[in-house]
């Protein structure tokens, strides 16, 4: 096991800040941009776009949008689609980062905001929850 030397450990007084960081430390790990973008790249049948100008990054799965991602937010945030009842349940359970659908249809979409409340896998969840939503159903092979 590789230790370092005596002088490069701090000693940080316990104290109400320290305990926030040691509760919330999802707010330095939180996803930016680029992890959003390349997470819903990685699902299956993904296209990216712009139709609606510069400031939006529209994605797809089966010509359907599942993600909408503004590059022009001071904080990242994004809209997915949502089943409607799950899309009321989550903003019942994150009334201060999960809101009705910016410009959107508020029924079937909910804008997230990625302000740490919420971790990666979680946000994940969310994106990948909005991808199975379009995504091409797969045929069940008859033998």
């Amino acid at each position: 096991k590789f230790l370092l030397p005596k002088y490069f450990y701090i000693q940080v007084p316990y104290s109400k800040f320290t305990s926030l960081l040691l509760h919330h430390h999802n707010y330095f790990h939180r996803m930016n941009i680029e992890q959003v973008r390349d997470y819903a790249l990685s699902l299956p049948d993904v296209e990216e776009g712009c139709p609606f100008g510069p400031s939006v990054v529209v994605f797809k799965t089966n010509s359907k949008i599942f993600l909408l991602l503004p590059l022009d937010e001071a904080d990242v945030r994004f809209n997915v689609k949502c089943d409607p009842e799950k899309a009321i349940q989550q903003r019942l359970e994150y009334p201060d980062c999960i809101l009705p659908g910016y410009h959107m249809n508020k029924k079937h979409w909910n804008t997230v905001i990625v302000d740490g409340r919420l971790n990666n896998q979680r946000l994940k969840e969310l994106i990948s929850d909005s991808y199975q939503l379009l995504a091409p159903k797969k045929k069940k092979s008859i033998h």
